[in-house]
Order: C-alpha cells, then sequence, then structure tokens
C-alpha cells in the first residue's frame, strides 16, 4: 500500500490527547507535516514532543470561539496550504434527551459542525489547487444506533454524519475524499467521564461499570487510540482515495446493526 505522506500538511483537531494526538502521531510517522489544534497550550507543547521528528507546529484556540479558530487557522495557513483535516472534538455532555436545554444543542452545533463547516471552507482551495485532499471526521457509532443517555451527543453526530455524506459528493471530482470514523468505547478521557457518569448515577462502582461496558463488546475490551489513529491514517493515504463518504465503524463489533 501507498502510505507514504510525506509532502503533505496535516490540521489535526482535539490533539492534545486521546484519538486526537494519536491520529497527528501516525500521520507524522507517515512523513506528513502536523498541525496540533486545541486549547491547551501546555498540553499542545507536549504532544509536539511525541510526534515523529519533522517541521510540525500547534495552533491553539478554543472552538466554542469560532473567531478564534478561524484567526488560527488563518495564522497556519500563511506557512503553506493543508491537504489533510482531522475533525475531532470532545463530546456533549451525557443525559436524556427529553431533558436537554436547547442551548446544550447550541453550544454542541457550533462547536462540532460549525467549526467543522469553516475549517473545510478555509483549507478547500489549497486541496483543489492540487487535486488533492482529505477530510476525516470522528464522530461515534451512535450515527448507526443512538446510544442511550448521550441525546444531544446522538442528535449532533446524526447531523455531523449527513453533512459528511452531502459534502463528499460535492468534492469527489475534486480528488477530495470526506469520511467519517466512528469509535467505540476507546480508552480515553470521554470514556472515563462515561464510566464516572455513570457509576453516580447508578450506584455501582466504576470497576463495576467498565465490567459491565465490556460485556456488551464482542471482542471483550476497550479500543486503544493507536487503532483509531492506524484507520485514519489509511483513509489519509493515495491508497485511500477511494474510499469516499463512508462512516467506518472500529467498535469490536459492540455496534448492533450490519
Amino acid at each position: 500500500m501507498d502510505l507514504d505522506l510525506k509532502g503533505r500538511r496535516a490540521l489535526v483537531c482535539g490533539s492534545s490527547q486521546g484519538m486526537g494526538l494519536a491520529i497527528a502521531k501516525e500521520l507524522s510517522e507517515m512523513g506528513a507535516k502536523v498541525t496540533l489544534f486545541a486549547r491547551n497550550e501546555a498540553s499542545l507543547k507536549k504532544g509536539l514532543q511525541e510526534l515523529s521528528p519533522g517541521d510540525h507546529d500547534y495552533l491553539v484556540a478554543d472552538f466554542d470561539d469560532l473567531k478564534a479558530v478561524e484567526r488560527e487557522v488563518k495564522k497556519g495557513l500563511n506557512n503553506g496550504a493543508y491537504h489533510i483535516l482531522v475533525n475531532n472534538t470532545g463530546g456533549p455532555s451525557p443525559g436524556s434527551l427529553v431533558g436537554a436545554d436547547l442551548l446544550a444543542f447550541e453550544i454542541a452545533m457550533r462547536r462540532h459542525l460549525h467549526v467543522s463547516h469553516t475549517l473545510v471552507q478555509l483549507l478547500l482551495p489549497g486541496m483543489k489547487e492540487i487535486n488533492f485532499g482529505r477530510i476525516v471526521n470522528i464522530i461515534s457509532t451512535s450515527v448507526k444506533v443512538p446510544i442511550p443517555g448521550l441525546g444531544v451527543s446522538n442528535t449532533v453526530r446524526g447531523a455531523m454524519a449527513s453533512w459528511s455524506k452531502t459534502l463528499a459528493n460535492e468534492l469527489g471530482q475534486f480528488g477530495i475524499t470526506v469520511n467519517n470514523i466512528l469509535p467505540g468505547f476507546i480508552n480515553t478521557s470521554r470514556i472515563e467521564s462515561l464510566v464516572a457518569g455513570k457509576s453516580k448515577s447508578q450506584g455501582k462502582t466504576e470497576a463495576e461499570v467498565e465490567a459491565e461496558m465490556k460485556k456488551t463488546i464482542p471482542a471483550g475490551r476497550f479500543g486503544e487510540p493507536s487503532e483509531i489513529a492506524a484507520y485514519a491514517g489509511l483513509l489519509c493515504s493515495n491508497s485511500g482515495g477511494y474510499i469516499n463518504g463512508t462512516s467506518l465503524r472500529i467498535d469490536g463489533g459492540r455496534t448492533g446493526s450490519i
């Protein structure tokens, strides 16, 4: 397979930790110049040291501040076009759908859909210029089967998936692919938060909650960020050029649909 990304420049969102940082590391190992993008500068500086040697950098912005996001990315574009975009943002807080406040939807839509759309519009000219682009959105298996207790997240993730498929149809003619990765239960701070929340609401220990969650997974374990990163790397490569408009589940077989 052709997994060489030398000469490509990648912008990876939410890359100060977890899946975002794992993807950034993978792309750097494949030869890409990587820009980390998140709100915590100290974590970004630390993450930069974990990348394979190369001309990497970082941008700092809170994704709740769209103007700051736009300003920072324009700054990054001064150093050249980006050919790869990984959209990745922490999920909304758990909770039922009927009990959700409208503001929670607005915040989640801005943080996920609005930021992702803005980034695509900013990066698209550079991708079109060389007839190559890779857009990978890290979403959730809730796109296929809604997850109980994640009402706002399920709603927003579905919107992201529809946006992505529409974008793939529009951009395929320019050599640009748009795909989604749907992680299941992955060992990140997000899963730790979900376990803690279930523990509190159900009156069980976190160990008990974790064991019950793993029983729902045919693989019998949580996934690792590196397993998400491996498939992100494939989607960003030349060998992934005919994969477009798809939603790839990486969940150990947990999602109850074909």
